[in-house]
């Protein structure tokens, strides 16, 4: 630098000199009045300087010696301005507020339940609803004889049976139950009924075909799903397990995929066999089913494999009972044991539960999960969009931050699977997209979810944009999965009522199914984007 002279702008106004070790800051018009020198080694053969010129600092910044490094302020500058964003509105923070109190009372069949009774797991076991006149007697004077009818129409033709805890019961309007998205999800009623998509199929992610023994699904390279048994708490209208969860319906005879050891100990020396598995799903069916011991059983032998490294309890028992974890000691303290061991052996074991919808979480909830969390439990949560249940951005924002809220993290939300029977639940792709963009930003990103399609035809979760191809009028996206199969296409269906009247005439035209299909596929392959 010695014997230089170098002359650049800073910014408006102001220009700067350096020469011989020595920098120079000068207003260039009369009303910078002010001018800053300052002395930098000479030795330093790459400097950097930025310069604003409402009296923030002037920093120079050397690549080569800390101590070079000079920041100047500007003479004759107060502090620069503080902004404050505003105070929000209370109604913003409304994701705090958790329904708490006696609500269950509002049941005729309820009415004289006491709190240490409906906080029991085995009264809200025994109390759940099965059939139409069970429930009928639960509701006796609240809901007209119209709905009932039209749930039993819905039951009948149902891929589902039915099984709804007195605790999720409780949580319905039952003012006005045709709107309430609880009931949507557990109580079908034959008004709602639309005609399946004609490319659905009853196990649509393909889950038999990519299992090498029963109940155990190995599609990604490092990760394999346990089905443990075929039973749960409650039964979701929407179960993407509908071929094999609860028992058989009018509609479907289902797989058999009961809780067994000998069937068990066949998966574990699958998992064992195979070095390149580090991470198992542990479902079914749910693992809330699963007793104390059973518990112990499988998290221990799975951890007793070297390679095993994560470990997923997959549950909506947290969502639909809550009581358990608060009554059910053995069974908390089992996977706390599990989950303890895992960590002393540097593995993870965490539980994912599934909420989907904010009327869920109540006071009862928040207690459970602040017991998981006291354990060092971690709990994420993933949510199946549906429509009319959580597909605007005010009740996917407010679930978000209520699960937030309560630490259970935000981890998907599914495009809904393909599923025989509730055709009037699912959205468009185009619904995922909008919906994402609306609530990245509202909280923490380890907080917000990740939309994902699970590609029908067994291609597994792909982020809902990644489409290669998107046609809006057939309802036609196309995916890729390159750690699945790298050479293979998947196609998922938007429902044909959401389509435009030329897509819904299309598809009226079975001749025209294959095409449509095609059409998407050549577009894909081409590398044309929609």
């Amino acid at each position: 630098m010695e014997g230089l002279l170098w002359k650049w702008q800073l910014g408006p106004g102001y220009t700067g000199d350096q020469g011989n070790g020595r920098a120079l800051w000068s207003p260039t018009t009369p009303s910078a009045a002010t001018h800053t020198t300052a002395s930098v080694s000479p030795e330093t053969s790459d400097v950097t300087r930025q310069g604003r010129r409402a009296g923030d600092d002037l920093t120079m910044n050397t690549n080569t010696d800390p101590k070079a490094r000079v920041s100047l302020n500007v003479a004759g500058q107060g502090e620069p301005e503080r902004k404050r964003k505003p105070t929000v509105a209370a109604d913003s923070l409304s994701h705090r507020d958790l329904r708490s109190g006696d609500f269950w009372r509002s049941l005729p069949a309820f009415t004289d339940i006491d709190e240490p009774t409906f906080l029991d797991h085995r009264w809200q076991a025994k109390h759940s609803i099965t059939k139409v006149d069970k429930l009928l007697g639960v509701l006796e004077g609240l809901v007209h004889k119209r709905f009932f009818d039209d749930l039993r129409q819905g039951f009948s033709s149902a891929p589902m049976a039915v099984r709804v805890s007195p605790y999720m019961l409780s949580l319905i309007d039952w003012a006005n139950p045709y709107d309430d998205p609880i009931r949507r999800q557990f109580l079908p009623v034959g008004s709602e009924i639309l005609p399946d998509h004609p490319k659905l199929d009853l196990d649509s992610l393909h889950e038999q075909e990519d299992a090498p023994v029963a109940g155990l699904t190995h599609r990604y390279p490092d990760k394999a799903l346990f089905l443990a048994l075929d039973t749960c708490p409650v039964y979701c209208r929407f179960c993407t397990r509908s071929y094999a969860v609860g028992t058989n319906t009018e509609e479907v005879e289902k797989v058999s995929l009961k809780a067994s050891v000998a069937r068990w100990e066949e998966a574990f020396s699958y998992v064992e066999s195979r070095d390149e598995l580090e991470d198992v799903v542990i479902s079914g069916g749910d693992s809330y089913q699963l007793r104390a011991d059973h518990i112990r059983q499988i998290g221990n032998r799975l951890l007793d494999i070297d390679h095993i490294r994560r470990m997923r309890f997959a549950s909506k028992g947290p969502a639909v009972m809550p009581q358990k974890l608060l009554t059910d000691d053995d069974w908390v303290d089992a996977l706390t044991e599990v989950v303890d061991r895992g960590r002393r052996m540097h593995k993870e074991v965490v539980l994912h539960t599934h909420f989907n919808h904010p009327n869920e979480i109540t006071e009862i909830t928040a207690r459970a999960l602040n017991r998981l969390f006291e354990r060092g439990i971690v709990v994420r949560n993933q949510s199946v969009l549906q429509r009319g249940v959580n597909d605007d951005p005010a009740t996917m924002t407010t679930l978000v931050k209520r699960l937030s809220w309560l630490n259970a993290h935000p981890y998907y939300v599914y495009q809904h699977d393909m599923v025989k029977g509730v055709e009037t639940l699912r959205t468009t792709v185009q619904t995922a997209l909008d919906l994402e963009k609306q609530i990245r930003g509202v909280t923490a990103g380890f907080n917000t979810p990740v939309f994902v399609v699970d590609a029908p035809g067994g291609g597994g979760k792909r982020d809902a944009h990644s489409y290669e191809y998107y046609n809006r009028e057939t309802g036609v996206s196309v995916y890729k999965s390159p750690n699945v199969n790298a050479d293979a296409l998947y196609c998922y269906f938007d429902p044909i009522y959401s389509l435009s009247e030329r897509g819904r005439e299309r598809w009226a035209d079975p001749a025209n199914h294959d095409a449509i299909v095609a059409e998407a596929v050549a577009a894909a392959r081409s590398g044309e984007h929609r």
